[in-house]
């Protein structure tokens, strides 16, 4: 008797086919950004490889519930709205509030890559705020 099954194929994101620049306006230079979850795919969970030149900082921003950050390479820089720069390098791994408005970026003499992950709410993962 055949066997079957009720299990879809994975979905492969294969590395580098999903590279895009980031939107101007949202970081003081542009940066790479490769989706690899989007919320449509995944009940409303976005997931992107985020790749930053030394020094780029993005503004201030939130995420309705909240954001995960795991460093891959590099130092960056994370500010809460209010509190101290804290450094970030490989492996670390930082976590913001639902709605909790901050900003993360390059350290200003080195590269920086992560991966951010969010959820979205009403079609948005996130809300851009001032510079």
């Amino acid at each position: 008797m055949p066997q079957t099954t009720s299990r879809e194929s994975p979905v492969i994101h294969r590395a580098g086919t999903n590279m895009r620049l980031s939107p101007e306006g949202i970081a003081t230079a542009s940066f790479w950004v490769e989706s690899l979850v989007e919320n449509s795919e995944n009940g409303g969970l976005t997931a992107m490889r985020c790749a930053l030149e030394p020094g780029v900082m993005t503004r201030w921003h939130k995420h309705p519930h909240g954001q995960i950050l795991y460093v891959l390479s590099g130092i960056g820089l994370a500010e809460r709205f209010g509190g101290p720069a804290e450094e970030l390098r490989a492996g670390d791994c930082i976590s913001f509030a639902p709605n909790e408005r901050h900003r993360h970026g390059a350290a200003a003499k080195s590269t920086f890559s992560y991966i951010s992950i969010q959820a979205a709410q009403d079609g948005s993962a996130v809300t851009w705020l001032e510079e």
